[in-house]
């Protein structure tokens, strides 16, 4: 069967080549087209557009691309119409994907949604729009189910695919000298986000921190999907180093992390890193999102666990003072580092083990041979 795939950042990138996998297991002479990025390529995928193209962070910047997500729209389309999928499968990315899957149905395409789109957490009445036009949501938290019940839409609940990339990753014991680390000066990870906006809003703050904490080396989580050139002033910084794709590996050899708030922050507390989470946009974005927001908390952490195990440092409120204060307060002897790893266990326990791409694939491949 055909199958045609949207991920619109990094993490949909990730999970979609998990996807892919799962789903060949039970269909292997499946067929893989779509957007998104190269580990979806790598995974079986012909790639139609990179999500580095398509990633827009924040309401104001969506705003101000309007044209050029209108002409994204028109090509996605027309490629769905030339290649006749059996299934479309689409990945979180609301804004796009929202209506890309009013359009497949109209066109009287299976409509598949993975990862659903957090509309718990605002504009909740989007659920009855997810009803109307996707045929069956797999989802990834407990609680999305009983949400999706108040609307008369039972969904399935397939646990969190992080587990799978978590479950099969393994540190590299030379990571340090691989990358010339010094072995004698413990680490503090930095992970900015995957967006240039996130990068220019974000790091320079955070890398004020580093004159209060000179015997820690700083490691900048780097993507290629962002220019290098972004990167160079902060890697001229002294006790600072940016290394590239390396996530996990940064985080297995870190004390602790300051974290842009995203999926990082979840992958962050399931690797056990103590953290603090960040997030600054646009005074605009901001605005518009606080009046929309119905959730009390920001990041996945706080929002699965159902209180704060992660402070949460927005807007104004990430300044140096406060960054200082928060990081010291769970660097080893730090007086929130014992607390913030005891909530880590029980939020483990909720979040499940691995295997959520199997049974999605699963699932997905049963549903289209029922019709």
């Amino acid at each position: 069967m055909k199958y045609y795939l949207i991920a619109g950042e990094r993490s949909g990138d990730l999970h979609g080549a998990n996807l892919i996998k799962g789903i060949r297991q039970h269909d292997p002479a499946a067929e893989f087209r779509g957007w998104g990025g190269d580990m979806m390529a790598e995974a079986g995928m012909e790639l139609v557009t990179h999500y580095r193209d398509t990633a827009f962070m924040g309401f104001l910047e969506v705003v101000l691309n309007l044209r050029k997500i209108a002409g994204f729209l028109k090509k996605c389309k027309k490629d769905i119409l030339t290649q006749k999928p059996d299934a479309l499968v689409l990945i979180d990315y609301p804004g796009f994907n929202l209506r890309i899957a009013a359009f497949a149905k109209k066109q009287g395409i299976k409509v598949y949604y993975y990862i659903s789109p957090k509309v718990w957490a605002w504009n909740q009445k989007r659920a009855l729009k997810i009803k109307a036009t996707v045929d069956r949501m797999f989802v990834i938290f407990p609680f999305e189910t009983d949400f999706y019940n108040q609307y008369d839409y039972k969904v399935d609940y397939v646990g969190n695919p992080l587990m799978d990339a978590i479950a099969a990753f393994r540190p590299d014991p030379a990571f340090r000298t691989r990358h010339h680390i010094p072995a004698d000066k413990p680490i503090i990870a930095l992970l900015p986000g995957s967006r240039r906006q996130e990068i220019v809003n974000m790091l320079d703050t955070l890398l004020t921190v580093q004159p209060h904490f000179p015997k820690h080396q700083f490691l900048i989580s780097g993507v290629n999907n962002l220019p290098a050139s972004l990167y160079e002033k902060y890697a001229a910084l002294p006790n600072v180093q940016v290394v590239f794709e390396a996530t996990y590996d940064i985080l297995s050899v870190a004390e602790a992390a300051l974290v842009a708030s995203g999926t990082a922050t979840l992958e962050t507390a399931l690797l056990n890193i103590p953290e603090v989470v960040c997030y600054r946009t646009s005074g605009i974005s901001y605005a518009i999102a606080k009046r929309l927001i119905r959730v009390p908390y920001i990041s996945l952490v706080n929002l699965i666990a159902g209180k704060e195990v992660v402070k949460e440092l927005i807007q104004d409120e990430l300044n140096t003072r406060q960054l200082v204060e928060e990081l010291r307060a769970i660097l080893p002897d730090g007086t929130k580092r014992a607390v913030q790893l005891q909530d880590y266990a029980r939020l483990h326990e909720l979040v499940g083990g691995p295997g959520a791409s199997q049974r999605a694939g699963a699932l997905m491949v049963k549903y289209l041979l029922k019709g």
